[in-house]
């Protein structure tokens, strides 16, 4: 299975203080912070742009 950017997302998901909560539908998951703050995170992200997408969406500089 190809990994894409989900390694990279996770790290700085985790980074921003976002936990890992439970799987969701499907191949995704259910990220939330502190603040409760929720992001769903397809495990088979592969493109590039849906990737920048959930990192602007968690508060994060960092573009892939």
């Amino acid at each position: 299975m190809v990994d894409g950017y989900y390694k990279l997302v996770v790290k700085e998901l985790r980074r921003l203080g976002f936990a890992y909560q439970r799987n969701s539908k499907g191949s995704h998951e259910r990220w939330i912070n502190s603040a409760g703050r929720l992001l769903i995170v397809p495990r088979n992200l592969v493109k590039r742009h849906t990737a920048n997408g959930i990192l602007k969406d968690a508060g994060s500089d960092l573009h892939l």
